[in-house]
Parts: structure tokens; sequence; C-alpha cells
């Protein structure tokens, strides 16, 4: 994390806008009387439909308990079965994205994944960072030098990072939080601000038009949505917020993830919505593990097992994937990989070459299913990417590869008919990773490298809701156990002990407690919240101002 500098109380002067949180002299920067205006209107605006959208998500839930299971739309299909319309073509900077790097907004993190020659970098405010409030602003910070390519670091030991100068830096992508994320220290007529509207607009305030004059432009993932309707919503936003700052419209780019099994069944719907600034989609794979697991969590057919056995060559998972190409393809848009977590193991050379031969395998298994581009985590995996799309990709992406062959069904996508059991260890492990992130994200830091992966929120969702479906439904272990509520929070006593005594002295000082209170509620398959971020989010606020306008 960023070394933090003495801040102070900021007082908003712009009408119906209070900023709670505290700030240093560069983050007030950011947060100018006109940025603040922008942001407000676009809250104002859009707010209202933002939370319609999170309320159709609580009634398809309590459908898909009753057991409407997702389905490819009908009202929609005349979007799906017309060949003829196309997304918008490839911006500056982005024909070519064959391998991106992702990482948060930590000042030292964003100059290093700039340097790491990855062709692009998603900056994330997201899933890989802790949203606290000088988090949020001082990579609103980063990401504007970053931009004016005016950004360095010391480290406290003293080494200083620069960024590079050939010409090579990667392309920058930002990812604002999800829909279902507020930003609670910034109050528009009273009411906390969305997170997304939060993050793109300050971005889009403050870089647009230098990115345009650069030879970029503003472009975006946009993460966890679950419908064409909240593509719509993020669209109505682009031109609003392009309209407004006398932005030519189509300018923005947006990849979306798709990483809820929802918006698996609107690939195509979602593409059409963005279609004038769409670049593509995303297989976001672990968040679509785990929204597999959220959204059918009260039937017992859909019971995974460890996590570790639900690979990407699984039914419902392959499905997923040649749909996402298919589709991207066929509207002129790239289809992009998941993600390479895995970081180098140092001391151990063996376990190194192994960890190295799996990337290898699943970067070669994603350009030859005719993917355009991959994610890694580390610097270090660049290498690999790039040998297995440079030699299987001699062209900036194979959109042209347009996968007639592929026919997924509605069948498809739900099936989980492979093999695979729930284990003792595989709980275990999901207690430690829960245990551990959970720990990490509540003392301010999001992206945490567990057992040699870099890890970010989607591994601790998995491992809570695994841990709550198998307790949902008395699933029995290999061994023999029935994983019920007892046994879970017996386990769970048990690793926290082993941490414990690990730490020693040490532990006081962590937020393990806090993390495990949490968690426990979440694991016995009665109370399941919607986002652990949400449940913890109350707990890393800080605000400081709380007068009334």
């Amino acid at each position: 994390m960023a070394t933090q500098i003495a801040s102070k109380v900021f007082k908003s002067t712009v009408p119906g806008v209070a900023v709670l949180g505290a700030v240093t002299p560069q983050q007030a920067e950011i947060l100018t009387p006109e940025a603040l205006q922008f942001v407000a209107t676009l809250q104002r605006i859009f707010n209202p439909t933002r939370k319609a959208l999170l309320q159709k998500r609580v009634y398809r839930q309590e459908a898909l308990d009753r057991g409407v299971l997702p389905d490819f739309l009908p009202e929609t299909a005349h979007i799906r079965n017309d060949p003829n319309w196309r997304a918008a073509a490839p911006a500056p900077g982005l024909q070519d994205r064959r391998v991106e790097i992702t990482g948060p907004v930590d000042r030292k993190m964003v100059i290093n994944a700039l340097n790491s020659g990855a062709k692009t970098f998603m900056a994330d405010f997201e899933d890989s960072s802790s949203p606290t409030w000088f988090n949020m602003i001082d990579g609103q910070v980063n990401m504007r030098d970053a931009v004016r390519e005016n950004i360095s670091f010391t480290n406290p030991n003293g080494k200083q990072y620069t960024l590079r100068k050939d010409g090579k830096a990667a392309v920058l992508l930002v990812r604002p939080r999800g829909w279902h994320m507020v930003e609670s220290h910034v109050l528009v007529d009273g009411e906390p601000t969305s997170a997304s509207i939060f993050d793109f607009a300050l971005y889009f305030f403050h870089n647009a038009k230098e990115l345009i004059k650069r030879g970029k432009g503003p472009y975006f993932y946009l993460p966890k949505m679950e419908s064409h309707l909240e593509a719509r919503l993020w669209n109505d936003i682009f031109n609003v917020a392009q309209d407004t700052l006398s932005v030519p419209r189509g300018t923005i780019r947006g990849t979306v993830l798709i990483e809820t099994i929802m918006a698996a069944f609107e690939m195509d719907e979602i593409i059409y919505e963005l279609r004038d600034h769409s670049s593509g989609l995303n297989c976001g794979r672990w968040d679509y593990i785990f929204s597999f697991i959220k959204r059918l969590r009260q039937h017992p057919e859909y019971v995974l097992p460890d996590r570790s056995q639900v690979t990407m060559t699984v039914p419902f998972m392959d499905a997923y994937v040649r749909l996402l190409i298919q589709t991207c393809h066929k509207r002129g848009v790239h289809a992009m990989g998941g993600m390479a977590a895995q970081i180098p193991i140092k001391d151990d050379k063996a376990a190194n070459d192994a960890a190295m031969k799996k990337v290898a395998a699943d970067k070669l298994r994603e350009v030859t299913a005719g993917h355009d581009g991959t994610w890694i985590a580390h610097p270090a995996l660049a290498e690999i990417a790039y040998k297995a799309f440079n030699e299987h990709m001699p062209t900036p992406n194979q959109i042209h590869v347009r996968r007639d062959d592929v026919r997924v069904t509605r069948n498809d996508l739900l099936n989980i008919n492979f093999a695979g059991q729930v284990t003792e260890e595989g709980i275990r492990s999901n207690l430690r990773v829960g245990l551990s992130y959970m720990r990490s994200w509540l003392e301010g830091v999001g992206c945490v490298p567990i057992n040699y992966m870099m890890e970010d929120a989607a591994t601790a969702e998995i491992s809570r809701s695994q841990l709550w479906q198998w307790a949902r439904h008395n699933v029995k272990t290999a061994e023999g156990k029935v994983a019920n509520a007892p046994y879970m929070l017996q386990l769970l006593d048990e690793e926290t002990a082993k941490i414990k005594q690990q730490l020693g002295a040490k532990y006081a000082a962590t937020k393990y407690d806090a993390a495990k209170a949490a968690f426990a509620t979440n694991i016995t398959g009665e109370k399941y919240n919607e986002f652990l971020t949400t449940l913890l989010y109350d707990d890393i606020v800080t605000t400081v101002n709380s007068a009334k306008l």
C-alpha cells in the first residue's frame, strides 16, 4: 500500500454534495468542484435506475430459488438471431490485446504493470483493491499521473520506480467497482454515491481528453453485470458523460466481464446494448464459478465439488467459453481469456516449473479455442502468455475465427456432469483462503498472495459460497463426514487456531478475528450475503465529517 501522508477534512462547495473522507493535498486535486458536480449529475440521473436493477436481481433470485432456472430470453431472440449487426471497430491501442496484466491501483503496482511488457493493463478499483477511502482516491491520483506519463514512486528503502520511456508502456484500461457497491464517503443529496458512477466519473472527467490527445481513449472493464439492462445503463452513462464533456460519442470503450451465470445467457444482448462502445467480452472465470454457485445455491443438483476440481474443461465452463468466443467474433469484438493467477515460486524450482507448465497449458488452450488475448496477474507470466499467442495467433487478434461450429444450449451452460468430490482438505482450503483474504481486505489490501496464487475477492467468494452450499445440503465428504454447520464452524475454529499459533504475538495486531466473525455468518447454509465486499464494507468506512449540509 502507498505511504499515507497527512490528510485533513475536505469541505465540498458543490450544493448537495458532502465529502466525508479526509484527503491529502494531492488527493484534493481530484475532488475539484467541477469533478464533484460531474459525479453528482450522473448520480442524480442514473442512481434510481441502478437501484431498480439491483432490485430486479432480488426478484430473479426468488424465481431461481423456486426452480425457474436461467435461460435465453425469448423477448430478445431477434437480437441473437440477426446475423447482420456488428459492434464498434477496435479503438486505438486495443487492436492487439494478446497479453493483459491486471492489478490494483496502488502506485508502485501501477508502474510495474505499465512497465511489464503486457499490451494492456487493467487498473482495478474493484476486486483486487480494498475500497478504503484512501485507496480509491489515491488510485485516481495514480490514474491521472499514469495517463500523463508522470508517475514515479520511491519505496521506504529508497528503491525508485519510474515509467518506461520507450513508448511500450501498456495501454491503460480501468475497472470501476460493480453496481452493488456504494461510496459511503461521498453523499449526493444525503445518499451514498454509486461506487461505479464515482469511479467512472472521476477517471473520465480528469483523463478523457488527455487520453484522446495522446492517441488513445477512456477504456474500461465493466464488472459483475447480470443482464443486458445493466449494460444499457452503462451505455446511457457513457453517452451522457461524453455529451457533457463534449467528447464524441463512441470514444469510450467498455469490455464486459462475463462473470455471472445470468449474463452468460445474454451475451449477444449485452454487446448490442453497448455496440457503439463495446470492446468485447472477457471470461471472468473465478467470479463465474462464484455466481454459478450463488444463483443456484438452493438446488442440491447443482452442488459443485472441491474448487480445485472445477477446471476450465468441465462441461459448464467449457460451454461458457465456446459461446463467448463465438458471440464476440460474430459481432466483431475481442473475446478475452481468463486469469492466470500463479506467481513465481522462488524457493522451489520443481514446484515453480510445474506451476508455469500449468500456465502454459492454460494459455495454449485459450488461444487454440479462439481467444484474442489473455490475463496474467504477475509480470513473470508475460513471456509464457506471449509464447502461446505469438505461436498460434500471428495476427493482432483472431476475430476472423468465427467458430460457426459451436452450438451451445441452455443445458450445456448448466451441465455439471463431471467427476468430483468434496473433501475435508477442500473445506479446510476454502476456510484458509477465505480467512486470509478477508483479513487482508479488512486491513486495506485487496490483492493477496496465497499459496503462490495472486488472489482477489472472487477467490474468497468461491470459498464461502462452496462452504455455504455444502452445509446447506449436508454434503458428505470423501472421508464420510457430513459437512453440516457444526462441522464447518469446528473446522473454522481449528484453522483459525493454526493461524494464531503460526503468528504468535503478531496475531493480535491483525484483523483475523473480525474476518472469522464475518466468515462464520456465511458458511452454515443459513444466512447468505449477496457479496462479501458489501458484508465487510462498513468495517473499512472512515467518515470524518458527518455534518449535515
